[in-house]
C-alpha cells in the first residue's frame, strides 16, 4: 500500500544512510584512509551529470522528439574522449592554485579578478536555478504520482495553500541535510570525501533502479524486444518518431545540441566540482574517461523502449512514464525503488550544485565586501571564518529557496527536459572565457567581461525572458509578435532565424557575441602584468617545472603572515600551514622572514578557504615587494623550454648515433663480406686459369723436350692443347662479359625477335654436341612465333648454356633433355629438362653463384662436370637486364631439374621479328 508515511520513511531512511556514508568518507580521510582514491569512485561521482532530467526527462523527450536525447549524452562522451588534453589541465591548474569553483577558476586565470569572479558567480546563480527548479519539480511530481495513481495528480500538487506547498518542504528539506552535509568545515578547496562517496553510492542507485524499470518494462510487459518494436512497427507514427528526423530543427540542430552538451558538460558548476575540484588524481581520467561513456550508455539502454511502451499503451505524461508504467501493472516494490532512483538522480545533482553555488556567492560575491569593513575581521581568531561557515549555510537556504521560486512561477509552463536545456545554454556562457582562456595567452579580462555579459543577455533574452511569457508574467505577444510589434526581435526567432531549434538558436547567437567580444576586445586592450603572468602559468600548465603561483617575490615576516592567517582561517589552519617536514611551531619565529615558499603555502590555504582573489588582496595586504612579472615567469619558462629542447635534441643525436653506428656496422659487415667473396673470386679465377694454363705447359714441356714422342701421341697432345686454349679463352670471355655485366658496361642490341626461330636456330648449334653425348632431346613448342624483346645473341648463349648443363646432368645410362616453350600471362617461357638427380631446394640459388659447380654429392655423376660455374650467372644476369628471370625448380614431365627463362611477350606489330 502506497502511503505518505511509507513513501517518507523510506526517503529519510535513504537520505539517512547518505548522510552515513558522507560521515564515514570524512572521517576515513582524517585518518589518511581515503575512501575515494579511485579511478572508479571518481567516474561514478562525475555521473552527478545523470540528474532527474536523465531520470524522467531523458523518456519524455525521447516520446516527443526520437533520438536527439542521446546528443544530450554524446557531448560529456566527446569531452571525456578529449580528457588528456582539457580535463587533466584545468585539474592540474585549480590543484596548484587551490581553486575552488569555476568562478575562482576564471577569475585566477584574468589575473585574479574580484570582479570577474562576481560575475561568474551571478550568472551561475541565475542560469543554474532553473535546473534546481527542475530537481524539485522531479522530486514533487514523481511524489504525487506514486501516491495518487491511477488519479490525476493535480490536485496534489496545485490545490494546496503557500505553506502546504509540498516543494517548499522539499527545498527545506534538502537544505538542512545540505548544510549537515557539506557545511561542515570551511576550506572549499579541501575535498569533500565523503561527498563525493554519497554522490558515487546515489550514481548506482539511480542506474540499478532506471536498469530494473527497463527489464520490466522490456521483458515483463512486452515479453521482449521483439514483441514491443513488432507493436510500434504496426503504429506508423511511433516508426516514424524514431528517425533521425525527428530531431528538432534537422542538421542545424543536431549539431548544436552536441556542441550545446559538450561545453554544459565542462562549464556545469557542479561538474566542474565533481570533475577538477574534488579530482584526488589526474590519472583518474584515464578509467573516466572510458567508465564514464560506459555509464552513460547503461543509462540510456531502454529511454526508447520505455518511451515507446508509455506511448502504446497511453500511460500518461511522458515525464512520468518510468512510474506510470510499472504502477499501471500494479506493482508495488517496483515503483516505490523507482522513486527512490529519481530522489538519488534529483539529491545528487542539488546537493552538489548548491555547495558549489554556496562556495561561490561566499567566496565572489560576499568576501569581497566583507574585506571592506575592517569591523568584521580585525577582532577575533578566526571570526571571520566562522561568518564566513554561516554565510554558506544560509546561501544554501536562500539558493534552494530561489530554485523553489522558479519552480513556483514559472516550472510548470515548461517539461523537465525544457528546464534543463535552459540552464544548459545558460552555464555554456563560461565556455569562451574558459576554454579560449586555456589555451590562448591574449585572452584578457575586459574581453571575459564583456563577452560573458553579451552571452548572458543573449541566452536572457532568447530563453528565459519566453519563461516569463509563457507562465503569463509577461504578455504572451512577445513570443509571437516580438516587442513592439518588432517580428524580427521575436526571442525564439531573432533576426529572421526561423525553423531553428530554440536551444541551438539561443546557443549560436550567445556563443557568436560572447566569443566575438571576447576576442575582439582582447585584441585592443592590454593586460596587467598579473594578468600576463596567469595567463602564462594557465597556458603552459603542463609545461614541467611550473610555479604553482605567480606570487614569488616579497618580504613579510613569518609573525605577521601567522596573524594573518589565524585571523581569518582560525588558530589550528595557520599551524597547519606552517608545520611541515622541515619546520615547526617550535622554530616559528615572529621576526623571521618569511620563505617564499611559506608565503605560497599561505596564499595557497586562504586561496582554499576565501578564493583566489581575496586570498591575493589579504597576501598584498601583509607582503611588501612585487609579485613575479610576466617576464620573470616566461625567463623561467623558457630556461625550462631550452633544457627540454636541448634534452630533447641529446636524444635525437644519441638515437641518430645509434642509428649511424649500426648502419656503420652494417657497412662494415658488407664490405668484409666482399672482400671475403673478392678474395674467393680471385682464388676461384686463379684456379679455373691456372687448370688449362698448367696442360698447356705440360704437354709443351712434353713436345719441346724430347724429338722421341711419337708422331700419334705428337697429334694428340696438340689436339689436347688446342682444346684447353679454347677453354681459356672461353673462360677469360665469360669473366669479361660477367665483369661487364655487372659494371652495366655490357652492350645490347635489343630488338624484336622470334624466340621460337632463334631456339630452332640454337638447336641447330648445339646437335652436334647433344649427338656426341647420346642425349635423347625432346623439343615442344607450342607458339609460333614467340616474339619477345631481346638481344640474338645474349639469348642464344642462354639456350645454348642451359641446353649443355641439361646434357651433362642428365641420366649419364639414358639421357634425356626436354624443352619446352609456350605463352602465358603475357609472358613467353623456355623451359629445359633433364632426367638427372635433379638440384635440392637449398642449392638452388647457390647455382647462380660465381664458380660455384655442384659437386657429387649433389648429383648421381659420381664426378665433377667440368665447366666454369660462370654461365648461369651470366645467363641470369642477361635474363633480368632484358626484363626477364631464370630460375630453377623441379622438372614436370623428367623428374629432375627444370631451367626456366621466363621473358615479357612483346607488343604485337611493333618490328620485324628476327631469327
Amino acid at each position: 500500500m502506497r502511503t505518505d508515511a511509507l513513501i517518507l520513511s523510506a526517503v529519510f531512511g535513504y537520505l539517512g544512510l547518505l548522510f552515513l556514508v558522507a560521515a564515514w568518507g570524512d572521517r576515513r580521510a582524517a585518518q589518511g584512509r581515503s575512501i575515494i582514491n579511485s579511478p572508479t569512485v571518481y567516474a561514478l561521482s562525475i555521473a552527478v551529470y545523470c540528474t532527474a532530467w536523465t531520470f524522467y526527462g531523458s523518456v519524455g523527450r525521447a516520446a516527443q522528439f526520437g533520438p536527439s536525447f542521446l546528443l544530450i549524452y554524446l557531448g560529456p562522451t566527446l569531452a571525456m574522449m578529449l580528457s588528456p588534453f582539457i580535463i587533466r589541465k584545468m585539474v592540474r591548474i585549480a590543484a596548484r592554485q587551490r581553486l575552488t569553483s569555476i568562478a575562482d577558476f576564471i577569475s585566477a586565470r584574468y589575473g585574479k579578478s574580484a570582479g570577474l569572479g562576481a560575475l561568474v558567480a551571478l550568472i551561475s546563480l541565475i542560469t543554474i536555478t532553473p535546473y534546481i527548479a527542475l530537481q524539485l519539480k522531479a522530486i514533487t511530481v514523481s511524489h504525487a504520482v506514486l501516491i495518487s495513481y491511477p488519479q490525476s495528480a493535480e490536485s496534489i500538487l496545485y490545490n494546496e495553500r503557500f505553506w502546504m506547498d509540498r516543494s517548499l518542504w522539499v527545498a527545506l528539506v534538502l537544505a538542512v541535510f545540505i548544510i549537515l552535509f557539506g557545511t561542515r568545515h570551511l576550506d572549499a578547496s579541501e575535498r569533500h570525501e565523503g561527498m563525493v562517496a554519497a554522490i558515487a553510492l546515489e550514481s548506482i542507485v539511480k542506474l540499478v533502479a532506471f536498469l530494473a524499470v527497463g527489464l520490466f518494462v522490456v521483458f515483463i510487459l512486452f515479453e521482449g524486444p521483439g514483441a514491443l518494436f513488432t507493436q510500434v512497427a504496426q503504429t506508423p507514427a511511433l516508426s516514424q518518431l524514431m528517425h533521425l528526423e525527428s530531431v528538432p530543427g534537422g542538421a542545424t540542430g543536431w549539431v548544436g545540441m552536441l556542441i550545446l552538451a559538450f561545453l554544459a558538460f565542462l562549464t556545469l558548476p557542479r561538474q566542474f566540482q565533481v570533475l577538477v575540484v574534488e579530482n584526488i588524481d589526474e590519472r583518474h581520467l584515464a578509467r573516466a574517461s572510458w567508465l564514464f561513456p560506459l555509464y552513460l550508455l547503461l543509462i540510456n539502454l531502454f529511454v526508447i523502449p520505455i518511451a515507446l511502451a508509455g506511448l502504446l499503451l497511453d500511460a500518461g505524461d511522458p515525464d512520468s512514464f518510468v512510474l506510470t508504467l510499472p504502477l499501471s501493472a500494479g506493482l508495488e516494490g517496483l515503483p516505490l525503488l523507482v522513486f527512490i532512483g529519481g530522489l538519488s538522480a534529483a539529491t545528487g545533482m542539488v546537493i552538489v550544485e548548491t555547495i558549489a553555488l554556496s562556495t561561490m556567492v561566499s567566496n565572489q560575491l560576499i568576501m569581497p565586501l566583507l574585506l571592506r569593513f575592517r569591523a568584521l575581521h580585525t577582532d577575533s581568531k578566526g571570526g571571520l571564518a566562522r561568518w564566513l561557515l554561516r554565510i554558506r549555510r544560509v546561501a544554501i537556504v536562500l539558493i534552494l529557496l530561489l530554485g523553489y521560486l522558479y519552480h513556483a512561477l514559472i516550472g510548470d509552463s515548461y517539461s523537465l527536459v525544457t528546464i534543463g536545456l535552459v540552464s544548459f545554454v545558460g552555464a555554456a556562457q563560461f565556455a569562451p572565457a574558459l576554454l579560449i582562456g586555456l589555451y590562448w595567452r591574449g585572452a584578457t579580462r575586459l574581453g571575459a567581461v564583456y563577452g560573458l555579459i553579451g552571452g548572458f543577455f543573449m541566452w536572457s533574452y532568447t530563453l528565459l525572458l519566453p519563461g516569463f511569457a509563457q507562465s503569463g508574467w509577461l504578455d504572451s505577444a512577445l513570443l509571437i509578435e516580438g516587442p513592439w510589434g518588432i517580428g524580427w526581435l521575436t526571442p525564439y526567432a531573432l533576426f529572421g532565424l526561423e525553423g531553428w531549434d530554440i536551444y541551438t538558436h539561443s546557443l549560436l547567437l550567445s556563443m557568436f557575441i560572447n566569443v566575438g567580444l571576447l576576442v575582439g576586445i582582447s585584441l585592443f586592450t592590454r593586460p596587467t602584468l598579473l594578468e600576463q603572468t596567469q595567463a602564462a602559468l594557465f597556458t603552459e600548465a603542463l609545461h614541467p617545472n611550473l610555479p604553482t603561483t605567480s606570487h614569488q617575490r616579497g618580504q613579510t615576516t613569518q609573525g605577521a603572515l601567522h596573524e594573518l592567517l589565524a585571523r581569518y582561517l582560525g588558530l589550528k589552519a595557520a599551524q597547519q600551514v606552517f608545520s611541515t617536514r622541515t619546520q615547526t611551531l617550535s622554530t616559528f619565529q615572529k621576526d623571521q622572514p618569511a620563505a617564499d615558499e611559506l608565503i605560497m603555502r599561505a596564499e595557497q590555504a586562504l586561496a582554499g578557504s576565501l578564493g583566489n582573489a581575496s586570498a591575493r588582496v589579504l597576501i598584498n595586504s601583509v607582503v611588501r615587494g612585487e609579485a613575479l612579472d610576466i617576464e620573470s615567469l616566461l625567463s623561467m619558462l623558457d630556461i625550462t623550454t631550452q633544457t627540454l629542447e636541448y634534452n630533447r635534441r641529446l636524444k635525437q643525436k644519441s638515437d641518430e648515433l645509434t642509428r649511424i653506428g649500426k648502419d656503420l656496422q652494417s657497412a662494415n659487415d658488407r664490405l668484409r663480406e666482399l672482400d671475403r667473396l673478392k678474395d674467393e673470386f680471385v682464388a676461384m679465377v686463379s684456379h679455373e686459369l691456372r687448370t688449362p694454363l698448367t696442360s698447356i705447359r705440360a704437354f709443351a714441356e712434353i713436345l719441346s723436350g724430347s724429338q722421341a714422342v711419337p708422331e700419334e701421341k705428337r697429334q694428340h697432345f696438340l689436339h689436347v692443347m688446342v682444346l684447353e686454349s679454347q677453354r681459356l679463352s672461353r673462360l677469360i670471355n665469360e669473366i669479361l662479359d660477367l665483369a661487364r655485366l655487372e659494371s652495366g658496361r655490357m652492350t645490347f642490341d635489343a630488338k624484336t625477335l622470334d624466340l621460337a626461330a632463334l631456339t630452332d636456330h640454337s638447336l641447330e648449334a648445339i646437335a652436334r654436341l647433344q649427338e656426341q653425348r647420346n642425349v635423347h632431346l625432346e623439343v615442344t613448342i607450342l607458339e609460333r612465333p614467340a616474339n619477345v624483346i631481346g638481344d640474338p645473341d645474349r639469348l642464344e648463349q642462354i639456350i645454348i648454356n642451359l641446353l649443355d648443363n641439361a646434357s651433362k646432368f642428365a641420366d649419364p645410362a639414358d639421357p634425356h633433355v626436354l624443352l619446352r616453350l609456350y605463352k602465358q600471362n603475357q609472358h613467353v617461357y623456355l623451359c629445359v629438362e633433364d632426367n638427372g638427380a635433379g638440384i635440392e631446394p637449398s642449392a638452388r640459388e647457390h647455382v647462380f653463384e660465381k664458380f660455384h659447380q655442384l659437386q657429387p654429392g649433389d648429383t648421381s655423376t659420381g664426378g665433377r662436370p667440368k665447366g666454369s660455374g660462370l654461365g648461369l650467372p651470366i645467363s641470369r644476369a642477361i635474363a633480368v637486364h632484358l626484363g626477364g628471370r631464370l630460375w630453377v625448380e623441379d622438372a614436370q614431365v623428367l623428374k629432375g631439374a627444370c631451367f626456366v627463362l621466363a621473358l615479357p611477350e612483346a607488343e604485337p606489330n611493333k618490328g620485324n621479328p628476327a631469327p
